[in-house]
Order: C-alpha cells, then sequence, then structure tokens
C-alpha cells in the first residue's frame, strides 16, 4: 500500500497523549506541534486511527506543503500538487476551512476561492476537461497557513470525531469527547481504581472512562467521509478495522464507575447517553449534590468539570460549590482529583494547592487541569 503522511489535529496542550495513541496503533511520528500530531500510514492507517483514535478530532491526509507569501504563490503552488492522484474525474471537493496564523495571506475566504481554482485548473489538465460536473464522492479539503507556510490535506473523517454517536443528550457546558479522553489518558488511572465524577453533566467522563475501560473503540459505531474513496482506500480496509475492533472488547471488568449530578433530568440524559454507548451496565450513577460526595474505600480518583460560572448568576455560586467540593474531597482516603474549569479561584474555594496545573484550550475558552495527586496503592504481592 502508498505510504502517506496524516496529521491528526487535538486540542493545544494535549499532544503528547495524541503522540502515545498514534505510536501504540504502530504508526512512526514524523513531527509534534502545538495542536497538531504528523504521523505515516497506509490506507489501513486511515482506518485504523478514524476507529480507534479517542483524542483526535479528525485524521488529515496530507497533499502538499509549501511557502506562499501572495496569493500567486498559493495559486501555483497548489496547481503543482498531483490532484489527480487524489481526485477522481467526478470528485465533488471544495475547502471545507482555512486557517491562518501569523501569515501575510490571512483572509481565508480568499486562501478557500484560490486553492479551489488552482485544483481545478490542475485537474482540467490532467483530465482534458473544461468543467466538471462533481457528481461522485466527496473530498473535502483543508488548509493552513502558519507563518506563510501552507498545509493542504484532504479530510478523511467528516464529522468530527468527537461525535461518537451517543451523546444525543447533553448538559448546559458539555465538555467534548476527544478532550475528555484525553485528560483521562493524562491521569494515571486504570480500569481496576475507582472513578467518581461529581459533576457529571451527560456522563462523558464517565462514559469515556467505562469506553477505555472495556476497549471499546470510538469510532466503530460511526461512518466516515473516505470510506467511499474507493480510488484510494480498498472498502475491506474498513471492514477489517471493524473487525479488529469488535475482537478487542472486554465487557466482563469489575471496574467502579460513578456519576453524580444535583440535576435529575440531567442524569437522566446520562444514563440514556450510557445505554446508546453500550456501557450503561459498567456506571452507577446518581442524582446526588457535590455535598453527599463520599466512598468507603481509598485510593480512588476524581476527574470533573465542575461548573465555570460562566453567567454571572452562575459565578456567585461558585464559591459554595467549590468550598463543599473541597471539603468532601479532603474526607476522602488517599484519593486523587483531576479537574479541568476556567475558575481562577479554584484552589482558594477548595483550600488545597494543586500538585500540578495545566493550561489547556478548550475551544477557545482558556481552562487549567488542577492535579491533585494522592498516595499510590501498595503494590500487590504476585
Amino acid at each position: 500500500m502508498d505510504k502517506y503522511e496524516l496529521i491528526a489535529p487535538c486540542h493545544f496542550g494535549l499532544e503528547a497523549v495524541l503522540k502515545r495513541e498514534i505510536t501504540d496503533l504502530g504508526y512512526d511520528i514524523l513531527s509534534v506541534e502545538d495542536g497538531r500530531v504528523t504521523f505515516e500510514g497506509d490506507a489501513m492507517a486511515v482506518c485504523r486511527c478514524n476507529v480507534f483514535l479517542r483524542t483526535t478530532e479528525r485524521v488529515l491526509l496530507k497533499a502538499g506543503k509549501f511557502k506562499a507569501y501572495t496569493f500567486d504563490e498559493l495559486f501555483e503552488n497548489t496547481k503543482k500538487i498531483l490532484w489527480e492522484n487524489y481526485i477522481p474525474e467526478d470528485g465533488k471537493f471544495w475547502v471545507t476551512k482555512a486557517t491562518s496564523v501569523k501569515s501575510k495571506l490571512f483572509s481565508t475566504s480568499d486562501i478557500q476561492s484560490i486553492v479551489k481554482k488552482a485544483i481545478v485548473e490542475r485537474l482540467k489538465i490532467a483530465y482534458h476537461k473544461e468543467w466538471f460536473d462533481e457528481s461522485g464522492v466527496q473530498y473535502p479539503i483543508r488548509v493552513f497557513l502558519n507563518k506563510d507556510e501552507v498545509t493542504i490535506a484532504l479530510d478523511t473523517t467528516g464529522e468530527s470525531l468527537h461525535r461518537r454517536g451517543y451523546r444525543r443528550l447533553t448538559s448546559k457546558a458539555p465538555i467534548t469527547e476527544t478532550l475528555a479522553a484525553a485528560l483521562i489518558m493524562l491521569t494515571p488511572w486504570k480500569k481496576d481504581r475507582i472513578l467518581v465524577d461529581p459533576f457529571c453533566g451527560s456522563g462523558t467522563f464517565p462514559i469515556e472512562a467505562a469506553m477505555i475501560a472495556a476497549n471499546i473503540a470510538p469510532g466503530m459505531n460511526r461512518e466516515f467521509t473516505a470510506e467511499e474513496w474507493s480510488n484510494l482506500i480498498p472498502r475491506k480496509c474498513w471492514y477489517d478495522a471493524i473487525d479488529e475492533a469488535n475482537d478487542i472488547i472486554e465487557y466482563d471488568n469489575n471496574t467502579d464507575i460513578q456519576g453524580y449530578d444535583i440535576d435529575g433530568e440531567i442524569i437522566k440524559a446520562a444514563r440514556k447517553n450510557a445505554d446508546d454507548a453500550g456501557v450503561l451496565d459498567m456506571i452507577h450513577f446518581q442524582q446526588r449534590p457535590v455535598s453527599q460526595l463520599n466512598h468507603p474505600k481509598p485510593y480512588g480518583f476524581i476527574i470533573t468539570n465542575p461548573p465555570y460560572g460562566e453567567r454571572l448568576e452562575e459565578r456567585e455560586a461558585l464559591k459554595e460549590i467549590y468550598g463543599s467540593f473541597g471539603e468532601r474531597y479532603r474526607n476522602l482516603d488517599k484519593w486523587s482529583a483531576y479537574v479541568i474549569t476556567s475558575y481562577d479561584k479554584t484552589e482558594n474555594d477548595m483550600g488545597l494547592k494543586a500538585t500540578k496545573n495545566r493550561k489547556i484550550y478548550n475551544g477557545m475558552l482558556k481552562t487549567y487541569f488542577y492535579q491533585f495527586i494522592g498516595e499510590k496503592p501498595p503494590k500487590r504481592k504476585r
């Protein structure tokens, strides 16, 4: 099979988690930059990465990379790419998104238009045609400019990979599935350790943890744009990736995962989402305020996304919420807590100093991942 350069974007600050995922799948890393990991893989890699990666938003197939300081350079360099190797004669193609950072070319609408025109001109020459009806399979294209360096790639995924297919019902401020999975994987939590989310909302943290514990591939129940790219990816590759995902599922485990929320209706939504994800039997959901957070066993984990207080009336309640959370956490025996929030008085109101603090961008919102690391359990005797 032909080898490609593949690009996996992720949340800023979580590149190391994604890099580890890709390496664990068996692919060689080519570069790690802010918000993306580039690696080498074949057609099978496109399928497996779309099905198995938990922490990326999509898998992109790089078509070209070059410098461009003017729109003429953008046009001519785009035209030099062998687009006929990617897009068939009847293919439907468009630039679905363009971004520009610290570059002379900054009008994203102009960038999209010029790249599209350049591809058309290239395909006119390759297919000896003056007009394309674009009635066939879709080949969406993404363009990134960073310090005048242009990267052009085909989007193999389509709808973002955080759309696992299970979360139809959400709370007011849900955390994305990809970010939740990345944060869980950033901690030392394993399926034999207790995990509690006292602000579980629609259940994203507990559901993603249960899917990790059961080894359920996050993309095994959804569709991808590149499934129709028979000119690049044999259909058998997709079947093989799904067969692999089915073969490694381990439902039979005794993991202890719990999700609480003060809102009874959102707990119902969380149960429905967990049921749709196939992990409802692995999670105990309960309507319960954070003031009732407790667990009799030691060495557990809290991984949670408490209220941020983005609205003024909500912000006034945060001191009490975080204060109660801190008090209940201190009463747990040798537990660790991992908290993602944009609330700048988290440590003060919890009455605790975090062991570590990591800045992570949740979309455009700057958040902090506070890590209150407890004692490790004693090693089990063999």
